[in-house]
């Protein structure tokens, strides 16, 4: 496989790459997508409590968000395909920008291949999200919020939550790798470059951030706070004011 080659569908192997070893690394470490699948779980246990619309218009707002960016996804297919009638047009830009570079249509048709694939991935899973997202607006909705709702029911709708949620980030990921396709056109080792920097961007998002730092802190208290670990408000004012006797044992 020559380095022209490899450059072309660097992007596309980065991204599939990624998409099967960080779940292997999840399972050792948790993401910041693991630690919030924990409050998707609150989220639908206490949905499971209240009668509002509330958690209508949250699930309307993140439904979308994921809509925009599928319909963003077809506008760039469309324009990908429109570029393919013009692939002489686009070599003369390109030679007339002076990249020191020579190219092929063979090489400029393939790599267009490569930009329609990512996006039609994007397409297929941000549509998918929202399918899912749906889903769990039906399932959500299907609560009975004047009976008791059993853990299997609450970890069901959660997890449906939390599929939509994947699909959503493999969508947003192909739009980040995609970014390496149009270093392609400045230089051939330029695409590989911008794979490995978009990786360690994502990797350290996912567990390095500090909102994994902040969600791992929030999911720590909700566990502390639903074990009954930590003092009530009243309890803890009343040992700051000393009237409480001396504090139990750490």
């Amino acid at each position: 496989m020559t380095i022209p080659l490899i450059a072309t569908l660097s992007p596309l192997l980065f991204y599939l790459a990624y998409n099967i070893i960080v779940p292997q690394i999840e399972k050792r470490r948790p993401s910041l997508s693991v630690i919030m699948n924990l409050q998707r779980r609150r989220w639908v246990a206490n949905a499971a409590l209240r009668q509002s619309p509330f958690d209508a218009i949250l699930s309307g707002n993140i439904m979308g968000s994921v809509s925009f960016l599928a319909s963003t996804a077809v506008l760039l297919i469309l324009a990908i395909f429109a570029v393919f009638g013009q692939v002489p047009a686009l070599m003369a830009a390109l030679n007339s920008l002076s990249l020191n570079r020579v190219y092929s249509v063979f090489d400029v048709q393939l790599h267009l291949l490569v930009m329609l694939t990512m996006f039609v991935m994007a397409f297929f899973a941000f549509t998918l999200s929202l399918r899912q997202f749906n889903h769990f607006c039906i399932m959500l909705g299907a609560i009975d919020s004047d009976s008791s709702t059993s853990p299997d029911e609450i970890d069901a709708i959660s997890r449906m939550n939390a599929l939509g949620a994947r699909n959503f980030n493999s969508g947003i990921r192909a739009y980040y790798f995609s970014v390496a396709t149009v270093a392609w056109f400045v230089s051939e080792w330029l695409p590989i470059a911008t794979c490995l920097l978009t990786t360690l961007i994502l990797a350290h998002r996912e567990f390095f951030s500090s909102a994994h730092r902040t969600a791992a802190s929030a999911a720590v208290i909700a566990a502390r706070r639903q074990q009954g670990k930590t003092p009530a408000p009243g309890l803890t004012a009343a040992r700051q004011d000393g009237s409480a006797g001396s504090p139990p044992p750490l």
